[in-house]
């Protein structure tokens, strides 16, 4: 696994981070991980060298990150912990704490390493909203209750409206795989220039690019409000994933891990998160953490990604 020092952050921070969305009851993942599933699937990305783990409040009304806190045990201090604020939460510095003091009682720990907010919506469209949101975070990372801050979901738009207070973030938490890559451009380049990372969620298209399509995988309310996996991209995206699949022929890995491998070498990643109820499926992409495609692989994936975006 490789790792990368980070801002203000003393620990080393896997370029895999364990997402915890799966972990725990929802609208899009059903209740189908059991808390034992949960504690197992935690212990083995934390076997397999993962060092960085991504819950957020909305997933199970807290319960990730209860059952997070919980399977970590005497291991969550030594691991970094990423959480997020629902941002219908009150404009005001006492909500945001009291959020924060929510999610730190679930976790059984006295800070996170980095609070996001979640998306923007319409919650921060006015520059006033904006700019008070960047006050309020501020003194959330005074407080010492997150060592820092940062983002989810915010594009060029959204950027702009902080204004001088962009320079309180660090993060961008964004949606981003070969097939999907709307994060690119103006809002990329504005994150980079005010040194705001990546981190790409769905780096797997929620297992689209993983090499398997069962029934049972399309079964998932989070798969069918996917448009990857509606018609006509399924389709258009079948020579992208047998492309992916190739690759993971020929080089003897699997699929998920080329996937991975592909984003973590594009511009401005810092981590990709995945997420998964099954310790099997974590030996799986738990692997890209040390790999390296060659030049020649990824401009093939460059060029098979520029097509399905052309289309």
């Amino acid at each position: 696994m490789r790792y990368i020092k980070f801002k203000s952050l003393k620990k080393d921070w896997s370029v895999i981070t364990f997402g915890c969305w799966q972990i725990a009851p929802s609208e899009g993942w059903g209740d189908i991980c059991t808390p034992q599933s949960a504690e197992a699937v935690v212990k083995k990305a934390l076997e397999l060298g993962i060092s960085a783990f991504d819950t957020a409040e909305g997933y199970g009304d807290g319960e990730s990150e209860r059952r997070l806190g919980k399977a970590l045990g005497h291991k969550k201090q030594d691991v970094i912990i990423i959480s997020k604020i629902w941002p219908d939460a009150s404009l005001t510095t006492d909500d945001y704490h009291n959020r924060l003091n929510n999610s730190l009682k679930a976790l059984n720990r006295d800070y996170v390493d980095v609070y996001l907010v979640h998306f923007p919506s319409n919650y921060f469209n006015s520059i006033e909203q904006s700019e008070k949101l960047c006050e309020i975070m501020e003194k959330i990372k005074k407080s010492g209750k997150a060592i820092t801050v940062g983002l989810s979901n915010f594009k060029e738009q959204d950027l702009l409206r902080l204004g001088k207070g962009i320079e309180e973030f660090c993060i961008n938490q964004v949606p981003y795989n070969i097939l999907q890559r709307e994060y690119e451009g103006e809002t990329r380049e504005i994150c980079h220039k005010n040194e705001i990372s990546y981190m790409a969620y769905s780096p797997t298209a929620q297992g689209l690019l993983a090499g398997r399509l069962s029934n049972e995988a399309t079964s998932f309310p989070a798969r069918k409000w996917n448009k990857l996996y509606q018609e006509p991209l399924l389709t258009n995206s079948k020579p992208v994933r047998s492309l992916i699949n190739n690759i993971a022929e020929e080089i003897k890995t699997k699929p998920i891990s080329v996937a991975l491998a592909w984003v973590l070498d594009q511009k401005n990643i810092l981590t990709a998160i995945v997420g998964s109820r099954k310790p099997d499926q974590v030996s799986e992409f738990a692997f890209a953490g040390n790999l390296k495609l060659s030049a020649d692989h990824l401009n093939q994936l460059n060029n098979a990604s520029n097509s399905f975006h052309e289309k």
